[in-house]
């Protein structure tokens, strides 16, 4: 039986006291996320009703599958509106998942203008007789524009996780209470966050997100996994052109992505791309930069070895040429179907190895946080 350690931080937090964690309240939001600072937060929304928030309601007889794209539909129109890369997402029967980046180094590239417009398009003060936000008038800009403390409020908003939940939490809430002609609360009080604070960390959530399908037994593969934003990279790469070719680094970029374009792309390549924010020119994404050191089809690949190995009863070894991928980021390749397949239960309110947990209790100014021992079968420093 694995056993819980506690990530002590008193090195380099020496006031905070030994028992601190067991005293302190559940810090505020806005205490650990920080829509000022760049970071990749796993967020996870639950419906709080008796009834599916998708699917089939086994009572009723009713489906309700159809809200999978309201949700995703949601999720494409807010990548286009906020400073927020959206880097994986699934769409369960009763809660969803998501994996995004603030990127308040791109909402500060952005134009006074430019937030005020993309403000308006997220609450608009008119909508156009299909319900679209219509174009906002120079009085409805100028209301922004010229009062500086506003405008700052909804520069800082749009980079702000928070917000972002609150806007795909309250539309679907809405709608919903609509369809079942019923009022009241329909998710949780509030969204469950969880800071990735490191590659290996970000890799394994990204795969749990994408894998959440198989392991709830809804699918057999990632190509069959409906909702999830593994399943819009293949449906796109599947249509590409010139499939033969391996590299999809400037694939990822370009605009030919249907279904997929406004996710960040996966591969980031420190030595040629872009330094900054990256903006991106097709007004679908916040910028074109990507998340992880391997290339998308690579990803894939480990993602579709995985999944056949969470379906199966006994787990296979790693093939030879998917293990560097692994050892680059530094991960254990014997654990990585047991960290992927239990990450939410290994890791609570932040995910890394222990030395990044250690370094975010200290930011937090708590005394430790919670995991099992080296999950990540990572080597201390």
């Amino acid at each position: 039986m694995r056993r819980i350690i506690r990530l002590r931080a008193l090195c380099c937090c020496p006031d905070i006291p030994a028992h601190g964690v067991d005293a302190m309240p559940r810090q505020a939001r806005g205490e650990v996320l920080d829509p000022l600072e760049v970071q990749v937060v796993h967020c996870i929304q639950r419906c709080v009703r008796r009834a599916f928030l998708c699917g089939d309601d086994p009572v009723t007889g009713n489906s309700y599958e159809h809200r999978r794209g309201w949700i995703r539909d949601r999720l494409e129109f807010l990548a286009s509106v906020f400073a927020v890369d959206c880097l994986t997402f699934s769409v369960m029967h009763n809660h969803i998942h998501l994996v995004l980046r603030s990127r308040p180094d791109v909402v500060a590239a952005w134009s006074d203008d430019e937030v005020a417009r993309r403000w308006l398009r997220l609450f608009p003060q008119r909508r156009n007789e299909d319900g679209s936000p219509a174009d906002p008038s120079k009085p409805e800009l100028d209301m922004i524009l010229h009062q500086p403390e506003v405008l700052a409020q909804r520069r800082r908003r749009l980079s702000d996780l928070s917000w972002w939940m609150r806007c795909t939490a309250e539309n679907i809430a809405r709608r919903s209470n609509a369809e079942d002609q019923v009022t009241g609360h329909f998710w949780e009080g509030r969204f469950k966050a969880q800071r990735l604070l490191d590659e290996a960390s970000l890799l394994a959530c990204a795969a749990y997100v994408d894998l959440n399908p198989i392991r709830a037994a809804l699918a057999e593969t990632p190509e069959s996994s409906e909702y999830t934003g593994a399943k819009d990279r293949i449906d796109d790469l599947n249509e590409r052109d010139d499939r033969s070719r391996p590299n999809t680094h400037d694939w990822e970029r370009s605009r030919r992505r249907r279904r997929s374009g406004w996710m960040s792309p996966i591969e980031i390549d420190e030595q040629h791309d872009e330094i900054g924010p990256a903006v991106d020119a097709s007004g679908r994404r916040a910028s074109s930069k990507g998340f992880l050191p391997l290339s998308m089809a690579r990803y894939l690949e480990l993602l579709d070895w995985t999944g056949r190995q969470l379906r199966s009863d006994k787990i296979g070894s790693l093939p030879d040429h998917l293990k560097p991928i692994l050892q680059r980021i530094g991960l254990d390749t014997h654990g990585w179907c047991d960290v992927v397949g239990k990450f939410g239960r290994i890791f609570k309110r932040a995910a890394g190895t222990p030395e990044s947990l250690a370094g975010e209790a200290c930011r937090r100014g708590q005394s430790w946080l919670c995991a099992r021992e080296n999950p990540l079968g990572l080597s201390s420093v």
